[in-house]
């Protein structure tokens, strides 16, 4: 049998999902286990034309489901998913809504989730916000 048959039999294999969820879209990226080879990298901006619908629960599942599809294919069964939000001095929390949608859809494909886990950047003395000190003036 050669290695790449054994690879697609293989039901232990094992990728991790990234997830990157901001205000303005969303990105789901799935390597294998050891975060050197991407399987398959889909952004929101990819399924629509409008700005406006790129960081929607709709357009986030429309590339969960097409980055799953494809990991499904090159034999990956099990995943650990990892949920970013912008951080920084930015806010720390990630786009929700896009983030359950994904993960729902990455469920949906058939891959089976090991554990979820935020990697958001949080800084420990991060420098000012901008704006100034009274703030953004509209």
């Amino acid at each position: 049998m050669s290695s790449s048959a054994k690879e697609k039999n293989d039901p232990l294999k094992v990728g991790i999902v990234y997830i990157y969820a901001s205000k303005n879209n969303t990105i789901v990226h799935i390597t294998d286990a050891t975060g050197a080879e991407t399987i398959s990298r889909k952004s929101a901006g990819m399924y629509t034309d409008a700005d406006r619908n790129k960081p929607t629960p709709w357009v986030a599942m429309l590339a969960a489901k097409a980055a799953a599809e494809e990991a499904v294919n090159a034999g990956i069964s099990r995943v650990i998913v990892r949920v970013r939000g912008q951080g920084g001095n930015r806010s720390p929390q990630p786009n929700n809504r896009a983030v359950s949608a994904a993960i729902k859809a990455i469920v949906r494909a058939g891959l089976r989730i090991i554990a979820i886990e935020d990697v958001t950047p949080i800084p420990h003395d991060s420098i000012r916000k901008p704006g100034g000190r009274r703030g953004r003036r509209v």
